[in-house]
C-alpha cells in the first residue's frame, strides 16, 4: 500500500537510480586511456596513490553529473533497477513486519548484527588496507592496487550514501509508527554496509577476474552483509538493493575508470599467474564465545 510520500520519493530517486544505471553501464563499457609511455608491468602507476585524493573528488564531480547524460542504453538498465526499487518500497512495511511475526528471535537479530558488521567501514577499510600493506610487502602490484581503489571506491560510496541519507530521511524499521516511510528524520535509506560491502567487493573481484574462488568468496560475504541488514531489522528490503546497487555500480566505475592497463591479461599471464600471491577470504564466527572475524590470508 503505498503512502502519501511515495509518489514524492519516485520523483526524488530518480536521479540517483539514473546514476546507478550509468555507472553500470559506463563501467561496462569504459575503456582505460593507454599512457603515452607504458608504465613497468612489475610495478602500478604512483599516481594512484599520489593523486588518491583528486581521483575521489573527480569521481565525485563524474557520479553526480552523470544523470545529465544518460543515453538510450542507459534507459534499459534504469526501468528494471527503478521498477523494482518502487515494488520494494511499496512492500517494506509489510515484508519488516512479517519478518518480525515470523520467528523474529533475538539470536537471529543478534547474529545478523554480527554478519553485518563485515560491511562496517572499521571492516572493509581495513581489508582494502591489508591489501595494499600486503601488496607493498609482498611486491605484489596487484594486491597493492586493490588496497588503493578499493579505498577510493569505499570514500565514492561513503559520500554518495550520507548524501542519500540526509536526502530521503527514511525512519528505520524499528520505529513504531512514522508520519511516513520517507522524510520523516531518519538514515534508513539506502544501507551504508550493503553500499561498502559490494563497493569493495567488485573491486576485488574485477582484480582478480581470473581468480573464480576470489570473485564467489567477495560477492557471497557482500551478498551476506545485505541479507544481514534485513534480517537485523536495521535496514528495509529495498535499503539493502539500493546500496547494493550502489556499492556495485561505484566499485566497477572506480576500477575500470583507474586500473593500470600495464596490469591486464598481458601482464598477468607472464609474472601475476606465476609469482603473485592470491588472497583467501573467510568468515569465522564462534556461537560458544558468540565472537565473529574474517580471516584474509594469502597464498602461492
Amino acid at each position: 500500500m503505498y503512502r502519501s510520500g511515495f509518489s514524492a520519493l519516485v520523483c526524488g530517486l530518480f536521479r540517483p537510480l539514473a546514476l546507478l544505471v550509468i555507472l553500470s553501464s559506463i563501467a561496462h563499457s569504459q575503456t582505460t586511456t593507454p599512457n603515452a609511455q607504458p608504465q613497468p608491468s612489475s610495478k602500478p602507476s604512483p599516481s594512484l596513490e599520489k593523486e588518491f585524493f583528486r581521483n575521489i573528488l573527480n569521481d565525485q564531480v563524474d557520479i553526480w553529473t552523470l544523470p545529465f547524460h544518460m543515453s538510450r542504453e542507459d534507459t534499459k538498465l534504469l526501468a528494471p533497477i527503478g521498477l523494482t526499487s518502487a515494488a520494494l518500497i511499496a512492500t517494506d512495511r509489510r515484508s519488516a513486519n512479517e519478518l518480525t511475526e515470523n520467528g523474529g528471535s533475538k539470536s537471529r537479530v543478534r547474529i545478523s548484527l554480527q554478519v553485518s558488521r563485515l560491511g562496517s567501514l572499521y571492516t572493509t577499510g581495513g581489508i582494502a588496507t591489508t591489501f595494499y600493506l600486503a601488496g607493498v610487502a609482498k611486491h605484489d602490484s596487484r594486491a597493492r592496487e586493490t588496497g588503493i581503489l578499493g579505498g577510493e571506491a569505499l570514500i565514492d560510496a561513503g559520500i554518495v550514501d550520507t548524501v542519500l541519507k540526509e536526502v530521503t530521511q527514511r525512519p528505520r524499521p524499528m520505529v513504531p509508527d512514522p508520519k511516513d516511510d520517507f522524510f520523516d528524520g531518519g538514515l534508513s535509506f539506502p544501507s551504508g554496509h550493503a553500499t561498502s560491502a559490494w563497493a569493495l567487493a567488485t573491486v576485488v573481484a574485477n582484480e582478480y577476474h581470473d581468480h573464480k574462488a576470489v570473485q564467489v568468496a567477495a560477492y557471497a560475504l557482500a551478498s551476506a552483509v545485505s541479507v544481514s541488514r534485513f534480517t537485523a531489522r536495521a535496514h528495509f528490503l529495498s535499503d539493502t538493493f539500493v546500496g547494493s546497487v550502489i556499492g556495485y555500480g561505484i566499485g566497477r566505475f572506480v576500477y575500470k575508470k583507474h586500473h593500470v592497463e600495464s596490469m591486464n591479461e598481458n601482464n598477468q599471464t607472464s609474472s601475476l599467474r606465476k609469482g603473485d600471491w592470491i588472497p583467501s577470504v573467510a568468515p569465522l564466527y564462534s556461537r560458544k564465545d558468540r565472537t565473529y572475524g574474517l580471516a584474509l590470508t594469502w597464498r602461492h
